[in-house]
């Protein structure tokens, strides 16, 4: 004899387990889904780690190195007796740095006359030939080889070949000074030497209160 109470209970139990294979399926489709978006966001967060790296690894390894600071004071004997007609900075490439070009660095200097942002000096003019500092522009900076030479833009630029150079700054400039009153006695500046990479070497100068005798060299 036919069981009808049977029948509908087989039929409950196949609804009941169709409904289990979508829901099972349906959690299936969602963690694809969030494995998915977990290898892309990991994707990401390695490259903008690897990126992070490489930066930080620049900020490091290619920073310059300072050495003395010196100020040349004027030795004419007349109305620049006090002051300098040089400051001069030795600098080399950090340990493990790899080639460092000057012309692409920013000299951020503070100074008596204001902060100044200081750039290469676009050519070695006759001027520099004859180290006439003074007509170096007011935000300029220009480098002096091991040879005492001034060293054109595109040569400017620190490696196992050229070692180390001699920043020259105009101390009649600003931030530095003016023609009418140069950096002299007990005067003070900072200088940010900014590398092509964004590292940042920091400088104080600092000028004796007193200069003992024009055209010495005093340091800073």
């Amino acid at each position: 004899m036919f069981d009808r109470n049977s029948t509908d209970k087989s039929s409950d139990r196949g609804q009941v387990g169709i409904g289990t294979l979508i829901v099972f399926i349906a959690m299936v489709l969602v963690a694809a889904i969030a494995a998915g978006v977990l290898i892309n966001t990991a994707g990401m967060l390695q490259a903008q780690a690897m990126a992070t790296g490489e930066e930080s690894t620049e900020l490091v390894s290619e920073r310059i190195d300072t050495g003395s600071a010196v100020g040349i004071v004027a030795d004419d004997g007349g109305s620049d007796s006090g002051e300098l007609e040089e400051i001069r900075l030795g600098l080399s490439a950090a340990a493990g740095a790899g080639e460092i070009n000057l012309d692409d660095t920013v000299v951020q200097a503070l100074g008596p006359e204001g902060q100044v942002n200081l750039v290469y000096a676009e050519s070695t003019s006759d001027a520099f030939d004859t180290n006439d500092i003074e007509d170096l522009e007011e935000d300029r900076f220009i480098a002096q080889d091991m040879d005492g030479e001034f060293v054109d833009p595109e040569d400017v630029i620190l490696n196992d070949d050229n070692g180390q150079f001699t920043l020259v700054f105009n101390p009649e400039a600003e931030p530095f000074g003016t023609t009418d009153d140069a950096f002299g006695e007990g005067d003070e500046a900072s200088l940010d030497i900014v590398s092509p990479s964004s590292a940042t070497t920091s400088v104080e100068l600092n000028a004796p209160d007193l200069f003992q005798h024009d055209g010495e060299a005093v340091r800073l």
